[in-house]
């Protein structure tokens, strides 16, 4: 079996790092995986990117996108059928198709000779632009009037209602099977345009070699923390990201009690991470932007608490990888963030939006050793049972038999 997944980048982004970790759970399983993406980082024989975007395409962008539609314009994804890549494939998996390298009009084309599984990493796929629709849910009637028009992807104009329909009318001449990584956007799935196709949730999976519990002591020792202090960490790629709640986290931080602030480090990585730690009142270190398993790890494994304010997610990256490591998380009752987050057993979930609930949180499992302890060992043994790379990609290679035979 060939496998071609399509992608944003390999290794740059939530999305690419899930999507190129399944590929590495296909290759060690058997399976011939290749990948077609936007952008490529790595050296890998096994990844390419996709055509060349025409120079017509990029001056139509302009007018594209003042009428409120993002990624028409990229002519070039209508030339993938003569890639050999593409030819030789029995099935493609779609991943982020939603960062400016592939136009989704052509999934119709792409689809017709072979089938696809089309693995839904935010809710952009049924949206009239939107990655996250937060309160709104004007995507299951149609869209317009969008409250979000400068959320990521951004429009020039409202025509939310247009680009819905324009999904719609793709997805009636597409032959896919969606995948969700999480219950909750499962269940998103099932009530969009979507539903017209198999929907399945297959959680993504983590190499769990790569990120298991550290000597913490030693981790500490590694970053420079003094080995007497508590250490909370909080990343994502980019930590600035009003998605990801840092003015949250902020207001939380700023309520913990003064005494225990003097024992708390605060342990920060992602793109803008040095900028953040200044306005929280708290001893800080920031290690920028980390793509090393090996130095996540050891952060992790350094930390009591992994804080997480987000206010939309999917399966986050970040608290399996906690997870894996065994350190507890406090975070928001969102998105598919409770499917890891297990009030009692792997951590803290806080109301959305509550600072307050949040820092209760923090401060609960901070004075509270035992718990801590028992939350550690209850993530790992969770990751262990629950999301190991094998798995994943042996329910992959399941979901792709059952497609190719039908």
């Amino acid at each position: 079996m060939y496998v071609l997944h399509f992608n944003q980048s390999d290794i740059v982004g939530g999305a690419a790092i899930a999507g190129y970790r399944l590929h590495e759970g296909l290759l060690a399983s058997g399976i011939d995986s290749r990948l077609l993406v936007g952008k490529v980082t790595t050296n890998s024989d096994r990844v390419a990117v996709t055509p060349k975007t025409h120079r017509i395409a990029k001056q139509f962008n302009r007018f594209s996108w003042r009428l409120g539609l993002n990624y028409v314009n990229i002519l070039s994804t209508f030339d993938i059928p003569k890639d050999k890549l593409y030819q030789e494939a029995d099935i493609l998996n779609f991943h982020n198709i939603h960062s400016g390298y592939f136009n989704y009009l052509a999934v119709p084309s792409l689809t017709q000779d072979k089938p696809a599984v089309f693995t839904l990493h935010d809710m952009w796929s049924f949206t009239g632009h939107c990655i996250y629709s937060y309160q709104c849910d004007r995507w299951k009637i149609g869209c317009g009037k969008c409250p979000y028009p400068d959320t990521y992807p951004a429009i020039g104009i409202d025509n939310t209602h247009f680009e819905w329909k324009l999904k719609k009318w793709v997805y009636s001449r597409s032959n896919l099977t969606i995948v969700t990584p999480s219950r909750w956007l499962n269940e998103q799935a099932k009530q969009s345009m979507l539903n017209r196709f198999p929907i399945y949730c297959i959680p993504y999976g983590i190499d769990t070699e790569a990120y298991q519990p550290l000597n913490r002591e030693q981790c500490k020792s590694l970053l420079g923390i003094p080995s007497a202090k508590k250490v909370l960490i909080f990343g994502s790629e980019y930590i600035n990201d009003y998605r990801k709640g840092g003015d949250l986290l902020v207001k939380a931080l700023q309520s913990l009690p003064e005494s225990l602030k003097a024992e708390i480090v605060l342990l920060t990585f992602g793109k803008h991470s040095e900028a953040f730690t200044t306005a929280v009142g708290l001893s800080s270190f920031s290690l920028g932007y980390v793509s090393s398993d090996r130095l996540k790890s050891i952060a992790y494994s350094a930390a009591d608490l992994f804080i997480f304010p987000t206010r939309a997610d999917n399966l986050p990256l970040v608290l399996q990888e906690s997870m894996a490591c065994g350190t507890p998380i406090v975070s928001f009752k969102v998105g598919g963030v409770p499917d890891i987050v297990r009030p009692g057993v792997t951590g803290y979930l806080a109301q959305p939006e509550d600072a307050q609930d949040f820092c209760n949180g923090i401060v609960q499992l901070l004075e509270d050793e035992n718990l801590r302890q028992t939350m550690s060992k209850n993530c790992r043994a969770v990751a262990l049972e629950e999301y190991p790379l094998e798995l994943q990609a042996q329910r992959y290679i399941e979901l792709y038999r059952q497609v190719l035979q039908n």
